[in-house]
């Protein structure tokens, strides 16, 4: 018994040392993921590419690839997406990434709005917008979707409203730009936004 409790003792003040080392040589305060991944050499901040792969939530078909390119005047998207009803369909970047309910995709949140501005509208007229907002997606009679565009005053990973980690939600109708989210009806396909391998095209 007595050897048993040395070994306890001797246990316990070996973790001692070891956190007061730790206390030493780092702050006090808990490190954060970023802070960590930094420390680690692992950041974000150099990721220049990124890619959504939508799946389709109960009941639909929407699928595809959403690719996301850091170019020096803001973000290139390029979207291929299949399983559409005809016609245009609301396509907007949503605050989380969490695509966990796919009933509804509703853990998506709402339309990604870090400058606060509460105000959606189509990007194509210009004006205040949510920094998510990128307007319709126009399916042909085959449900098959393709489009090109670059959003402004967003980064992939950058300082300025990084979306990476965040969603891609296609909906149900078009999005008129009627206030507050556009009008564009259910949630038909999400994808979560993350870092693509450089040799995706």
């Amino acid at each position: 018994m007595r050897t048993l409790n040395r070994l306890i003792a001797v246990t316990f003040a070996g973790a001692a040392l070891a956190c007061a080392g730790c206390s030493a040589s780092h702050s006090s305060q808990p490190l954060g993921a970023p802070q960590m991944l930094a420390d680690a050499g692992g950041g974000f901040g150099d990721v220049k590419s990124a890619i959504a792969i939508i799946h389709p939530t109960e009941g639909h078909k929407a699928t595809g690839t959403v690719l996301f390119t850091q170019e020096a005047d803001g973000v290139k998207v390029v979207a291929h997406l299949t399983g559409l009803a005809p016609g245009k369909h609301g396509f907007h970047i949503h605050e989380y990434g969490d695509c966990s309910d796919m009933a509804k995709a509703d853990s998506a949140g709402g339309h990604y709005d870090p400058e606060g501005t509460h105000h959606h509208a189509l990007p194509e007229k210009g004006g205040a917008h949510h920094a998510g907002d990128m307007g319709n997606i126009s399916a042909n009679g085959r449900g098959e979707a393709t489009l090109e565009t670059t959003l402004t005053g967003v980064t992939i990973a950058g300082d300025k409203d990084p979306i990476l980690g965040r969603s891609v939600i296609v909906h149900e109708k078009p999005d008129t730009g009627a206030q507050p989210t556009g009008d564009a009806g259910g949630r038909l396909g999400c994808g979560v936004i993350g870092v693509a391998n450089p040799k995706t095209k």
